[in-house]
């Protein structure tokens, strides 16, 4: 494209102009430093968002499209006055299962985070009470022994089976050796029939490896002291394309059992696991542009700096140019100078907050337990940016040496 004699011309361009980068490697690391700052900063946090984000469109995935949660609705406005919140009971659950012509499969659930004993080992734990259902509409799956069955519900007996974090946080205790043991909640005695396979979670405060599940009935009236209410109910539909058919028919049973008249508001909220998962990609989105604008501030403070040791270098080095011009270099040769020399300073910046970032992001995940993930975009728009400031802030330094008459500059002391 360029010829023999032009691609040997940019070569020696890009040699001066790096060697005058090694020539000040100190300052032109200063110089950096800001754009390595920005884009590290940048990418850790990215990669945290991404880790985050992988994991629990993971887990949201893993429960499947076609199940639904209902809530109790917060907050009721009634007369102008807002009320507590609604409440969800075990016969709701019941009225669900029996009502649905064989619909849907049906989930209670109720949750507190309690004191848990194992010889002399306690931590606290959240203890979960459920139907034997939550497991299968959950997809979680046992390592060792066997899940509790509708008549340990129904006879509030005293077993539990543990998430796989438990073993772990009761003194390290292999889980095979934990089946048939009894454990203490909050001082009552508990059989571990069963241990679930790590499931994951990207947020230790609902952490499905790292809870206590006993039977529903033996939660409510055992272990929470006579609590009646639930914390809410999950739904398994047979398949997506009946999705419509269960939002009218939880609707229709559970305004009966609720005794709600036919265009009052509910005081129950059903949600689909699918219209959660468009929520969040939709916060990560706005998250994401909201990291790119503190990318933009970050770069752009960073190139503001290379624009200042530009000039600074041009005004150090108008002697040099002035023997350049006189040897033949053109305006062209001397803008490319200087362009490339401020390119190779931003990309030099921007590799090394790369580097630095995914440092940062291994760091974290290590000491922190945290998930990442450093997307191969974030690296790649990073690196691109870093080369359109260099560009954009050396453009006024190159043009100010290529304009410079070379008998001034050849008198400049």
């Amino acid at each position: 494209m360029f010829g023999r004699r032009g691609s040997l011309l940019l070569t020696e361009i890009m040699g001066v102009a790096l060697a005058a980068i090694r020539a000040n490697a100190l300052r032109s690391f200063l110089t950096t430093l800001g754009i390595i700052i920005g884009v590290g900063a940048v990418i850790t946090m990215v990669s945290l968002g991404e880790g985050a984000s992988r994991q629990i469109q993971t887990q949201i995935e893993g429960m499947g499209t076609n199940v639904l949660s209902i809530q109790p609705a917060r907050g009721r406005m009634m007369g102008g006055i807002a009320s507590g919140a609604a409440r969800l009971y075990a016969d709701d659950a019941v009225a669900l299962r029996d009502q649905s012509n064989g619909l849907l499969k049906v989930a209670p659930e109720t949750s507190s985070r309690l004191q848990v004993t194992y010889l002399r080992w306690n931590d606290n734990l959240e203890v979960f009470g459920t139907w034997p259902e939550w497991f299968e509409i959950n997809n979680m799956r046992l390592a060792h022994g066997r899940l509790f069955d509708f008549g340990e519900n129904q006879g509030r007996r005293r077993v539990a089976v543990l998430g796989s974090e438990v073993p772990v946080n009761l003194g390290g205790t292999p889980p095979e050796l934990l089946m048939g043991r009894t454990i203490q909640v909050r001082g009552i005695s508990f059989e571990v029939i069963g241990i679930l396979e790590e499931k994951g979670s990207a947020t230790p405060f609902m952490n499905p490896d790292n809870r206590v599940y006993v039977p529903l009935n033996t939660a409510l009236y055992r272990v929470m002291g006579g609590r009646d209410f639930l914390g809410g109910i999950s739904v398994q539909v047979p398949g997506t394309a009946l999705m419509d058919l269960a939002y009218s028919e939880i609707d229709r049973i559970l305004r009966r059992q609720h005794q709600i008249l036919p265009g009052q508001p509910a005081d129950f909220q059903i949600r689909n696991f699918s219209d959660l998962l468009a929520t969040f990609q939709e916060t990560q989105q706005t998250f994401a542009f909201l990291l790119a604008g503190i990318a933009a501030v970050s770069l752009l403070v960073g190139g503001i700096g290379i624009m200042n040791i530009m000039l600074v270098s041009v005004t150090e080095r108008t002697r040099e140019i002035g023997v350049r011009k006189a040897m033949g270099a053109t305006r062209l040769n001397i803008l490319f100078q200087f362009l490339i020399e401020s390119l190779a300073l931003c990309l030099l910046g921007g590799a090394l907050g790369v580097a630095a970032g995914w440092g940062g992001a291994a760091l974290v995940a290590w000491q922190g337990g945290m998930p990442t993930a450093v997307a191969m975009e974030a690296v790649i728009i990073a690196l691109g940016f870093s080369a359109a400031i260099g560009l954009f802030f050396g453009i006024w330094p190159a043009r100010r040496a290529a304009k410079l008459d070379p008998i001034v500059a050849l008198r400049y002391e």
